[in-house]
């Protein structure tokens, strides 16, 4: 889809639809043609949130959007307005969409985040992944268009970087999708991997290393390799670097991006439930998340320093998968008895944190669909954050607030570090009890990076089915969007 911004003062772009915003208590722009003031006059347009009409005038389509109240209107709404018109727009075969700004100050946000949110809306809900479908749905050489080909922002001067911005946000939060999609057969570790390399070759300022089993073993990452040793498939740790474009660099800290990336999860030895196991190839979301937010902050060119490691393996049953009971050495030497094969998220991630700190990490944040227990908790709403400084959980809450992907805070406490330690090593992967199962999560991994400021994101209840206006069912991306907003925090 190709974006891009207008002065409002240059007139009605050449677009086949615009649509336009209504506040509660608003008439028509004053340049809208008389049709639309027509549509609200008669009450088929409405000002009410998500409310929306068609009309027809100056050879266009004009789709009036009611957006509530003006002081409620923040970011969030205008994602979840443009994904509602996005979707009337392609219903009406719109090849290209004009989102006219809303006039007005809001409460909530300014011009600047209402554009940047009307791209991301628009360019999220007009997402599919058919790759794998012998026909896919592509557009008919003489029928309607399936997808939006292009959207036009108009509105007032100095909002063309933030609707540059939000495309490339929006659209590496796809790209994500697309490797969250992707079945196990398709993106093995090797695949995720090789994917990651790709980055190495396309962006100014990163690097990228992958390293396989024999990697895992030198590093005396013995957690990891565990959970590897039951698949045929070669695991992967990816480590990107990166150092700012063209050498320029923030004085702010090294940032340290750590996802878990599982491409299947059938549990190991302690074998999952039959019913949904096929979205286990969704154990992968937080790595994801971490690579391609690494891919945006690139192409954005920010001027921060960053290094980013994924753990990248197959999690399945075999004569060589670790077994209940096992007892594991992790890199930073602590042993861990590994009472449940199906809780290997920690394991892997044990061993990639301790990675994180030892490339120089100042500031961490590891993305994880980890507990079922984050879901029972807090549903698809939030996702939940756990950490051991204030300082950094502060400044994550507010990157998700600011990107909607939002999180909430759980307790780490002493009292559960005693629910995870061993009783023949020093940690117990998986605690016999139902004792606050995400916090447990939480208080295993803090282990593993000492001193340094840290913080653990379970995304289980977010990485998929978030089922949110602008994505909807399947792969939501979630996490690159916040941890872009999170890198950008450093820029004063």
């Amino acid at each position: 889809m190709q974006i891009s911004a207008i002065a409002q003062t240059a007139g009605t772009p050449d677009a086949d639809t615009v649509a336009l915003g209504i506040f509660d208590g608003e008439g028509p722009p004053p340049d809208a043609p008389v049709e639309v003031g027509e549509l609200l006059a008669s009450g088929e347009a409405r000002s009410s949130f998500k409310s929306l009409a068609l009309t027809h005038a100056e050879g266009r389509r004009w789709l009036v959007v009611g957006l509530g109240e003006q002081a409620d209107f923040g970011a969030e709404r205008a994602r979840v307005a443009a994904s509602v018109a996005g979707a009337r727009a392609r219903e009406t075969a719109t090849r290209t969409l004009c989102w006219v700004l809303p006039g007005g100050a809001t409460a909530a946000a300014g011009p600047q985040e209402i554009a940047a949110a009307l791209v991301e809306g628009t360019i999220l809900s007009d997402y599919s992944f058919e790759s794998h479908k012998s026909a896919p749905a592509g557009d008919d050489v003489d029928g309607p268009p399936k997808r939006l080909e292009r959207l036009i922002v108009s509105g007032p001067d100095g909002i063309e970087a933030a609707v540059a911005e939000a495309a490339v946000v929006g659209e590496a939060t796809n790209r994500a999708r697309d490797l969250q999609n992707r079945p196990g057969n398709d993106l093995t570790p090797t695949a995720l991997g090789e994917y990651a390399k790709s980055l190495e070759r396309d962006l100014e300022g990163v690097s990228v290393k992958v390293e396989g089993r024999d990697g895992l073993v030198a590093r005396g990452m013995g957690a990891f390799a565990a959970v590897a040793q039951g698949s045929e498939e070669e695991p992967a740790l990816i480590t990107i670097a990166y150092d700012g474009a063209g050498g320029i660099q923030s004085p702010g800290p090294l940032l340290g991006f750590v996802g878990k990336a599982v491409t299947f999860d059938s549990g190991g030895i302690s074998l999952k439930p039959g019913a949904k196991m096929a979205e286990m190839k969704f154990d992968m979301s937080g790595g994801a998340a971490v690579i391609e937010a690494v891919s945006a902050i690139a192409r954005l060119r920010l001027p921060v320093r960053l290094v980013a490691v994924v753990g990248a393996t197959e999690n399945l049953p075999s004569g060589r998968a670790i077994k209940p009971g096992d007892i594991v050495t992790a890199a930073n030497g602590k042993t861990i008895e590994v009472n449940n094969t199906d809780a290997e998220g920690r394991l892997v991630l044990a061993d990639c944190l301790w990675h994180a700190v030892g490339e120089g990490a100042e500031r961490i944040v590891d993305l994880a669909t980890l507990t079922g227990a984050v879901i029972i908790a807090l549903g698809s709403t939030y996702a939940g954050l756990m950490s051991n400084d204030d300082e950094w959980a502060g400044r994550i809450s507010a990157a998700g607030d600011r990107s909607g992907e939002i999180v909430w805070r759980l307790p780490l406490h002493e009292e559960y570090d005693e629910l995870i330690k061993g009783t023949y090593g020093d940690l117990d992967n998986a605690p016999e009890g139902r004792k606050a199962g995400t916090i447990v999560g939480g208080a295993f991994l803090s282990n593993f990076v000492g001193d340094t400021p840290w913080a653990h994101l379970d995304i289980a209840g977010s990485a998929w089915e978030l089922d949110r206006a602008y994505v909807g069912k399947g792969a939501s991306g979630y996490g690159v969007r916040l941890l872009v907003e999170l890198a950008k925090s450093y820029l004063g």
